[in-house]
């Protein structure tokens, strides 16, 4: 048996549900490894979510809004719950534009959490992100 630590505080609102997404990547990234393309990491991913009980919509398409007018949309990989958006990347590494994509597809759907997965890594990398617009100061 696996025990699997992770970097998030139980006071995180959607910790719970978070880590159980994580923990789905996990296990993909530990049966696949790196060097897949995205397409292979979501369709396992997936598998691996519906094993885990969780309800989401696969490559959802969600309204992008400019001053209360629809301009287009975007699809995100995941949509979990009907509270987290998950971005799926295989690539060697982060990078800025992928976080800065990420936090405006929060912004632009008004959703408050959201995580960022990157399978192309030898280890799995994930980031979990926040709407600035939820975060009380």
């Amino acid at each position: 048996m696996i025990i699997l630590i992770y970097m998030i505080k139980e006071q995180y609102k959607y910790s719970e549900l978070t880590e159980k997404i994580i923990g789905c990547a996990m296990t993909v990234h530990r049966n696949l490894g790196n060097g897949f393309q995205e397409v292979i990491y979501q369709r396992a991913l997936e598998i691996e979510m519906e094993l885990a009980g969780l309800s989401f919509k696969r490559e959802f398409e969600m309204p992008i809004y400019y001053r209360d007018t629809k301009i287009g949309t975007r699809r995100v990989d995941f949509f979990v719950e009907d509270v987290i958006s998950v971005e799926l990347k295989a690539i060697a590494q982060f990078e800025n534009t992928n976080f800065a994509q990420a936090i405006n597809y929060l912004e632009a759907y008004n959703l408050e959490i959201g995580l960022l997965i990157n399978f192309g890594e030898t280890s799995l990398k994930f980031k979990r992100l926040i709407n600035k617009k939820y975060v009380s100061q």
